[in-house]
């Protein structure tokens, strides 16, 4: 797929990024077909390289990452090496930043330096509190944007402390966020002629946008929502259950029409013409005998007995998917959720596909996360470097 087919062709995003935050907001900008350079210290560069599983020593999580992206090297505390930096930065219409705030500023790559280099620049600046209040100065990774947002405390079961979501979910909301807060800027600079701008994206507040009616609920009633494992507070049934196989099965039938399908495809007609569980208000009041009811049906099926029924019904479920059903389900096969590609050994292996999935210019895999530096002398050449240059700073440390 040519790259003047994707939607964010022709732009330049610069990347001073490490792990997750800053990185994945990138990884959709280079996915849509900007042009992204990510800066990375000679030392080793991101430590995403070497998280998680490893293939000959490099992270399969980092091949994802890193999808589409330019890594160049840069020593920041080289001047020699900021310099580059903020050559590569005069030229770009993003940065992507996730430096603890003050960092930049000391290393002479502060907003107000580099608007004047560049005032059409889009500054995104991820950070655990942002960039300004008292916490501001503080280390914040994704865990306490969920701890502090509300997330880690409504997640888990009443008689148990809080849990982790099972992925990084604080840093990937922060990195929609920034890309979004992105477009928008880019949108305002086209539009309204304005010029650049900072997308301030804190952690926490990330989270905390997501937190649905909590806010309204405490103020006016003086509701805490607490903890409530699987099923949703206040909706009813909407809840995961065991079957005979030992196998997950995820139902939701709150609305009122499939409430009655769901109870019927039970053999529970009472149910299903019951006046007093036509609508939710009823059927949450009785919420224990329903979900009991629903347990036992399901601990008497395996999980394709149950699927297979709740389908029929036209009942909203799944089965709670680990990997290897994604591999070979038919949906995920059909939306081409799962990509091949193919390792620097050329050992072929799967990727997740590209979300969003747009009608006319989507997203591609153009290659996978690349080797440390591997386009520094491509990079350095564009911004007019000559080879006598580049062994010059490559040999005083500063590349």
């Amino acid at each position: 797929m040519s790259k003047t087919q994707k939607p964010l062709a022709g732009l330049k995003v610069v990347e001073l990024g490490t792990l997750i935050a800053g990185p994945f907001c990138t990884r959709i900008m280079a996915e849509f077909g900007a042009e992204v350079i990510k800066v990375e210290s000679p030392d080793g560069g991101d430590p995403l390289r070497k998280w998680r599983k490893l293939y000959e020593g490099t992270s399969l999580w980092w091949y994802v990452q890193a999808r589409n992206k330019k890594s160049v090297t840069a020593n920041l505390k080289h001047p020699a090496g900021r310099e580059f930096v903020r050559k590569l930065i005069a030229e770009a219409d993003i940065l992507v930043e996730n430096f603890r705030p003050g960092v930049l500023e000391k290393l002479g790559l502060g907003w107000d330096g580099l608007k004047a280099d560049n005032p059409g620049l889009v500054m995104v600046r991820l950070s655990g509190f942002g960039q300004t209040g008292p916490y501001k100065d503080q280390p914040g990774f994704g865990a306490v944007g969920e701890s502090m947002g509300g997330l880690r405390y409504i997640s888990g079961f009443p008689d148990r402390p809080p849990v982790r979501t099972g992925i990084s979910i604080g840093d990937s909301i922060a990195a929609l966020w920034g890309a979004v807060g992105a477009l928008m800027a880019l949108r305002h600079k086209e539009v309204n002629g304005g010029a650049g701008q900072v997308v301030d994206v804190a952690l926490y507040e990330g989270i905390f946008a997501m937190m649905e009616s909590m806010v309204p609920e405490f103020d006016v009633f003086g509701f805490v929502r607490e903890r409530t494992g699987n099923i949703m507070p206040g909706i009813t049934p909407s809840n995961t259950h065991t079957t005979r196989d030992g196998k997950h099965v995820t139902i939701g039938a709150n609305g009122d029409a499939i409430f009655k399908r769901l109870m019927l495809a039970m053999g529970r007609a009472d149910l299903a013409e019951s006046p007093g569980l036509a609508d939710n208000t009823g059927r949450d009041a009785r919420r224990d005998e329903i979900y009991g009811l629903i347990d036992a049906w399901c601990l008497e099926r395996d999980e394709a007995e149950v699927l297979a029924v709740l389908e029929t019904a036209q009942v909203p479920s799944s089965r709670v998917y680990a990997a290897v059903d994604m591999f070979s389900d038919p949906q995920f096969i059909a939306r081409q959720m799962i990509e091949s590609a193919r390792l620097p050994d050329g050992k072929d292996f799967k990727i997740p596909g590209i979300v969003p999935r747009l009608s006319e210019t989507p997203g591609s895999t153009e290659w996978i996360g690349p080797a440390l530096g591997a386009h520094t002398d491509e990079v350095l050449q564009s911004l007019g470097y000559s080879p006598a240059d580049i062994a010059e700073l490559k040999a005083g440390g500063a590349i």
